[in-house]
């Protein structure tokens, strides 16, 4: 069994893109030469590692044994290349960051811009998913570490406290909702489920997460308009358009002055903790084990 780093590297963008053409492209190899070395991986163990379809490509039972495998030695690789590259010319790599709608739009922004600034030869591949989604990819190995809710299920992994990030209702002042508990501090969200709303647009984990817990109370959440910031679902919900949910520290930040109500919400789920969650934090490279610290300490 003859396997070099490019057949590893290779199957694991494939497994990744789900799609071989995909993974020759993300390993800047031609189609037909990426084609030859996963059937010379499969010769060679004489299994099937990918099942291929209309759809693409997914691993089988086997090649997902393989893919835990290639995506070790891919990090083992790579950390020794970052160890090596210190002594040369200073601390270098890449860090692989998945983190919620919160953490990405009010945590993370000037916690990574000091980091950086710290260390410029550092690199930061920062990507926007649920909180379980994060949760999955760093105990596969897919990611070095996540930022996600305390309601997620990180028993497998190794947590440090990030952030408090309660989840409010916002609305504007001369919206019906608000004249009814303009005396009160506190609603309960399927109260407020009757009700328009204004969201984020795209596949913004937020806004899936709050889709969730109406589905959850058996409601829908209606979004009348769909903004690309919380500053616009702010502005948008001030005029009276829509009730807007969203993390406290948003829309504090960006409360539009006396025109914008914040109510918080009853349910237990709003009141979320942040968690930083890896697979194993002594197994990280030196310069995602800093990443770690700064965070907790920032």
């Amino acid at each position: 069994m003859r396997f070099d780093l490019t057949d590893l590297k290779l199957f694991v963008h494939i497994a990744e893109s789900g799609s071989i053409t995909a993974g020759a492209q993300l390993s800047h190899l031609a189609l037909p030469s990426a084609s030859a070395r996963i059937r010379g991986m499969e010769q060679a163990l004489d299994v099937a590692l990918l099942r291929r379809g209309r759809r693409g490509a997914e691993p089988t039972e086997a090649g997902r044994a393989l893919l835990h495998h290639a995506r070790a030695i891919a990090r083992q690789v790579d950390d020794m290349q970052a160890d090596l590259a210190e002594f040369a010319s200073g601390l270098k790599g890449r860090i692989r960051l998945l983190c919620n709608t919160s953490a990405m739009t009010e945590f993370l922004p000037d916690a990574l811009s000091a980091f950086l600034a710290a260390h410029p030869k550092l690199g930061i591949d920062l990507e926007e998913r649920l909180s379980h989604d994060i949760v999955r990819a760093v105990a596969e190995g897919a990611a070095d570490i996540g930022i996600v809710s305390d309601a997620a299920d990180v028993s497998a992994l190794q947590t440090f406290a990030f952030r408090d990030d309660r989840v409010v209702l916002a609305m504007g002042r001369g919206h019906p909702l608000a004249r009814q508990y303009r005396n009160r501090r506190a609603i309960r969200y399927a109260d407020a489920l009757a009700h328009d709303f204004i969201g984020l647009a795209g596949d913004s984990a937020f806004q899936q997460y709050a889709a969730d817990q109406a589905s959850r109370l058996g409601l829908r959440m209606q979004c009348k308009i769909r903004l690309r910031s919380f500053e616009a679902v702010c502005r948008m919900a001030a005029s009276g358009a829509g009730l807007a949910l969203m993390p406290e520290t948003a829309a504090r930040r960006h409360a539009a002055g006396d025109r914008l109500l914040v109510l918080k919400l009853s349910d237990e789920w709003a009141e979320r903790k942040l968690l930083i969650c890896v697979r194993e934090l002594a197994a990280l490279p030196r310069y995602a084990r800093e990443l770690v610290a700064a965070l907790r300490r920032d």
